[in-house]
């Protein structure tokens, strides 16, 4: 059966909000044989990327950077789940499957730094960007959480056989 993975840092009302209608949009109805497996980002382990076809990541932006704990999660898993680094430690351009994920950023103020910073790790993963990254300023709206239901049904879509 396919898996969607969904790995996050919801340490607010507003990430936990968009959190719950990724979930939620990736567990529509209409979604059939995908399992959505969530984890926060500190008990999220290779193990679970590399049993992933495709991925969630939600972060807050922290000081125009992802959280804490989504950076441990790339830390812990970066090489096991096929990450490459060029010479000068740039993203090499992880080579073999290319698995689809999504993001999502909620910041007080700005978002670019955490995107970002999300996006140049996930270039040396083996992993292709499937939707555009969902950022989040201020209070979380119904068109926000309609538009983090979108992503997750997205993302589970594109793992469903």
């Amino acid at each position: 059966m396919p898996r969607l993975l969904v790995v996050h840092h919801s340490p607010t009302p507003s990430v936990t909000a968009l959190t719950e209608a990724v979930v939620a949009g990736a567990s529509d109805d209409a979604i059939e044989g995908v399992e959505v497996v969530v984890r926060t980002a500190l008990e999220a382990g290779a193990d679970d990327v590399l049993a992933a076809d495709g991925y969630v990541l939600g972060t807050p932006a922290n000081f125009g950077y992802m959280s804490g704990a989504l950076k441990h999660f790339f830390d812990t898993i970066f090489l096991q789940a096929g990450g490459a680094l060029a010479e000068d430690g740039g993203a090499a351009g992880a080579e073999g499957g290319r698995r689809p994920y999504g993001l999502f950023v909620h910041g007080r103020y700005d978002t670019t730094g955490a995107v970002r910073s999300v996006q140049s790790i996930v270039g040396a993963l083996p992993w292709r960007q499937a939707a555009p990254v969902l950022e989040v300023l201020g209070e979380v709206g119904e068109a926000d959480r309609e538009s983090a239901y979108e992503l997750g049904g997205t993302l589970a879509a594109l793992v469903m056989r």
